[in-house]
């Protein structure tokens, strides 16, 4: 069908949808339930850039103890992800990024590939190109201190005794995220040891350096202007003058403090925080501290990073993290919106599984400053029980609600009184902690990356607003009532709302919609009509939606790619579908464009990652998005057609 016929669908195609889409749904609908796990859980891969893999063959290099036969299988994969102009992107075919195309570079020539080689001669000319090596982020030129390819004075001081800061102090762990704390405190350790890689094959990259770095004057990002930016500058500078000097035992009480806040938090073979750099820190923390290879904290930590390995015979890499309460959510509620036997039954299988995932015992860090609030929430892995979060724990009871509410009853009311709980004072909800705003935290020479915190963010606000209102909270609670304040006052000035979590806009506003659907608004209000008529001017001529990562950099348009994507085209319909737009014009050709690009097996093709890390830094490519979310819109039209209703009944 071309894309003529979508734009313009016209009596034949409305008459032929119908009968299409059923079947559409069907095959959908068996194509997600065959990949859901015996025990009842979905998990799909979770692919970030080449950074992961990359710095994966770096970790064993630094530890010597590299395995040829796996870096063979992960050579192809960085091989195949080199951007257009030589470098490596962030994201499916995203534009040039220095810090991710010096890690792939590195790990390639670690791993054998010849400098002369065509696509390293691409690459190299590229990172020369664009400023060589030292223009890198502060995480890889911590890397490449450990390796020697760096002098110690172009990383930011961050003094171990960090650790010994009281609450009240400028900076202190509890005000930054939680994924900061956790990649942080291992590399403290690592960065008051600077142990040196061992580096068997004796490989560097000189030749990405334009200016030898020991004659480079200035390391720091000096494109921050702001007063914060330059008072933190010049305390760098001093403390690169004066951190040889600080009391040895104070030193040796931070270092400890350090090591038991990792042992604490461990978590078993699912890792620190359950996310890669800070597994990684903590192997190369424990061996730069001398813990034999049999330690139990050694075998814990090395084989937490191992399990995020995707091992294929044609190439392998490295994941990020995992992320099956997330998947399994996601999945849960597809399959209640499509019904039938089947369906259910696979839902409340996924729903018994996610009721025993619940943090019930465990007060994580969130409890810092939200002290007296129970435990009751979802990590987003299999485990990882200190830190749990808001946006999985409103998806998961939104889910557990909608399969049977009576028989999670106990599950759902601490899930909740979690989600109530962890409200910020400014009306929204961040994702693992409350009132994680302060912002000039970001401003550190550290915190390049300008992702140190985690401040309340619309998208998961809306989900904690949407599970609220699912569950009978009315619009005159001071938690709704404050929550639909924030987002209100979150609404960018075209009508769209940001996505922190999701690429970029039509994430945002998806989320929002469907949450002021759930508690009731007045979808005439100017506030929605903005939303939807932006939705509708980003439709393309295809009928879906797509949006580039590339918007979230300063002066990039919201909600424009050159193609469509299955995801964000499904988020789009089910905006607009809780917008009461069920029989919108636009919502028909949207779901004309996933039936017609739907594949004979039910899945849909989407190399493009519509999952966001960190904005402008870090990004996702979610491999269970494609079988989830198409699945989920077509399902919900059907629903409302055969209803005849405009009304969304859930919060999500």
């Amino acid at each position: 069908m071309s894309s003529a016929q979508l734009a313009d669908p016209g009596p034949g195609l409305r008459s032929s949808l119908w009968d299409r889409l059923e079947r559409g749904i069907e095959r959908a609908a068996g194509g997600l339930i065959a990949r859901q796990q015996a025990d009842g859980h979905f998990v799909f891969e979770l692919e970030a850039d080449a950074t992961i893999p990359a710095e994966y063959i770096l970790l064993r290099h630094f530890l010597g103890e590299s395995d040829a036969a796996l870096e063979q299988r992960i050579i192809p994969y960085l091989r195949r992800i080199q951007g257009r102009r030589g470098g490596w992107p962030l994201f499916h075919d995203g534009e040039f990024n220095i810090s991710a195309s010096v890690k792939a570079y590195f790990a390639l020539k670690m791993a054998g590939d010849a400098p002369d080689a065509p696509h390293m001669k691409r690459a190299r000319q590229a990172i020369l190109d664009y400023g060589g090596a030292a223009r890198c982020n502060v995480f890889t030129r911590i890397q490449l201190a450990l390796y020697g390819e760096l002098p110690w004075r172009a990383v930011p001081v961050m003094p171990v005794e960090i650790m010994l800061l009281p609450r009240w102090f400028p900076f202190h762990l509890d005000k930054v995220s939680y994924w900061s704390r956790t990649v942080l405190v291992p590399l403290l350790v690592l960065m008051a040891l600077r142990p040196r890689a061992r580096n068997p094959r004796r490989i560097g990259i000189s030749e990405l350096f334009v200016t030898p770095p020991d004659q480079v004057a200035n390391f720091y990002d000096m494109e921050r202007h702001s007063i914060w930016a330059r008072l933190f500058r010049g305390l760098d500078r001093v403390l690169h003058i004066v951190e040889p000097w600080f009391p040895r035992p104070a030193h040796r009480r931070a270092t400890e403090r350090a090591i038991a806040f990792v042992v604490e938090r461990l978590n078993g073979e699912d890792g620190l925080g359950a996310i890669y750099p800070a597994m990684a820190n903590t192997v190369m923390m424990f061996d730069a501290l001398g813990y034999p290879l049999d330690h139990p904290h050694v075998v814990t930590a090395r084989r937490a990073v191992e399990k995020l390995l995707i091992l294929k015979d044609d190439e392998s890499y490295c994941q990020p993290c995992v992320s099956p309460v997330w998947d399994s959510g996601l999945a849960a509620h597809a399959l209640m919106e499509v019904g039938g036997t089947a369906a259910t039954a696979a839902a409340r299988q996924a729903s018994d599984w996610l009721r025993d995932r619940q943090v019930l015992n465990v007060v994580g860090d969130w409890a810092a400053a939200r002290p007296g609030v129970r435990p009751g929430g979802w990590a987003f892995q299999y485990a990882n029980p200190h830190y749990p979060d808001l946006d999985d724990t409103a998806l998961v009871v939104m889910a557990l609600d909608r399969v049977d509410h009576e028989r999670y009853r106990e599950a759902i009311e601490r899930g909740v009184e979690w989600v109530v709980g962890l409200q910020s004072r400014n009306g929204g909800w961040g994702s693992f902690d409350a009132d994680n705003t302060h912002s000039y935290l970001n401003q550190i020479p550290f915190a390049d990356h300008g992702a140190l915190l985690d401040p309340p963010t619309a998208d998961v606000s809306a989900r904690c607003l949407g599970v609220l209102a699912q569950l009978g909270y009315r619009a005159d609670h001071p938690a709704v009532k404050t929550g639909i304040d924030f987002l209100l006052r979150e609404q960018e000035a075209d009508g769209s709302w940001y996505g922190r979590w999701g690429v970029n806009y039509v994430y945002g506003t998806w989320s929002v919609l469907a949450a002021l659907n759930a508690v009731g608004a007045d979808m005439e209000t100017p506030a929605v009509q903005r939303a939807v008529a932006w939705l509708l001017d980003r439709q393309r001529e295809d009928g879906g939606w797509g949006e580039d990562a590339a918007s979230y950099a300063p002066g990039q348009p919201y909600g424009a790619y050159d193609r469509s994507t299955a995801s964000q085209t499904a988020w789009a319909v089910l905006g607009l579908m809780a917008a009461g737009q069920v029989n919108h014009d636009a919502v028909e050709r949207g779901v004309a464009s996933l039936i017609c690009t739907q594949k004979a097996d039910g899945d849909w093709d989407e190399p493009s990652y519509t999952g966001t890390g960190f904005p402008r830094v870090f990004y996702l490519r979610y491999h269970g998005y494609r079988f989830v979310f198409p699945l989920w819109a077509l399902a919900r039209y059907r629903n409302l057609k055969q209803g005849n209703a405009a009304a969304v009944l859930y919060g999500i």
